[in-house]
């Protein structure tokens, strides 16, 4: 028979979570993501080894252990992308790396992370500034494609699926009958994405996103101060202006119309070929899963994750 205070160690909780802390830290000392092998590494961690130092570079000193022995920046962000790529953060690399921490650990650790992305990152790779040379190329692409002038974006909105929110739950639940955040992206000839908005809930409309996002009005100002050839094409979803050019509705088939609205989506198919892109290179946007995490800090994983794209 097994004496009782063996059955009691073997059941102590705090016992057990040293043990955890411990093990935890051990594979930390001995293990670390530069040593995945590049295939490995890009299909794990949805980047490659010069990005992930770039980034690293950039966000590293915002991420310096506390003391000698605590988390480093590179285990740090290597957690954080495994999350972005997969939605959850404690699995296993194949037999190459591991990333080793507690939940809490995890949370705590991802808002230092997408606070220091969200600063460094985001103002540096997505903006609307081109130069005259891509307002050119830009020009000539969504020309060849759709015979449409003097367009240079696309613009769509897309659902991120979110846990049911603990407050305001009815600005979040959509049409489709689920909790989300509509977010509109905006990208240019070569699927970079130039223009986030995640600030919204699912019950709103594309429309209502559009007319309260700065870009319609940087649009809207290129245009006026007579810049024509720097306009955008959007879906049914959105207002018609001068410089967003959408579909005609209840276009007769055979019509000019119905011509028009055929070169339009020739065109626009490069919005939906990015967002779809995006949410397959960080499966955390998928739809197979909502992000459990308050509706601000999943919108700062979705700024953080277009940045990434456009590293």
């Amino acid at each position: 028979m097994i004496p009782l205070i063996l059955i009691a160690e073997e059941q102590n909780p705090i016992e057990e979570k040293v043990n955890q802390q411990r093990y935890r830290k051990n594979l930390r000392l001995n293990r670390s993501a530069q040593q995945v092998p590049h295939n490995s590494f890009v299909q794990n961690f949805r980047v490659t080894h010069d990005i992930f130092n770039e980034v690293l570079r950039e966000i590293e000193d915002d991420l310096a252990p506390m003391t000698s022995y605590g988390i480093t920046a590179e285990q740090k962000l290597a957690a954080a992308l495994r999350f972005f790529a997969t939605g959850h953060f404690q699995q296993g690399i194949g037999k190459d790396f591991h990333i080793p921490m507690a939940q809490s650990t995890f949370s705590t650790m991802l808002t230092k992370v997408l606070d220091s992305m969200e600063r460094k990152l985001c103002p540096k790779y997505i903006t609307m500034n081109m130069s005259d040379t891509d307002t050119e190329a830009a020009n000539n692409y969504f020309h060849a494609k759709s015979g449409i002038s003097g367009v240079v974006m696309c613009v769509d909105g897309t659902h991120i699926k979110i846990k049911r929110p603990k407050t305001n739950e009815h600005f979040y639940y959509n049409r489709k009958g689920f909790f989300s955040i509509n977010a509109l992206i905006v990208c240019d000839h070569k699927q970079k994405i130039r223009f986030v908005n995640a600030k919204f809930g699912g019950a709103k409309h594309d429309a209502h996103v559009w007319n309260r996002s700065p870009v319609r009005s940087f649009f809207a100002t290129k245009y006026r101060n007579g810049n024509t050839a720097f306009k955008l094409l959007g879906d049914s979803a959105y207002p018609r202006e001068d410089w967003l050019l959408t579909p005609v509705r209840d276009a007769n088939p055979g019509s000019a119309d119905a011509q028009f609205n055929a070169q339009h989506t020739a065109g626009r198919i490069i919005i939906e070929r990015t967002i779809g892109v995006l949410k397959s290179r960080f499966r955390c946007l998928a739809g197979t899963r909502e992000l459990h995490y308050t509706p601000t800090k999943c919108l700062t994983v979705r700024h953080l994750t277009k940045c990434l794209s456009d590293v």
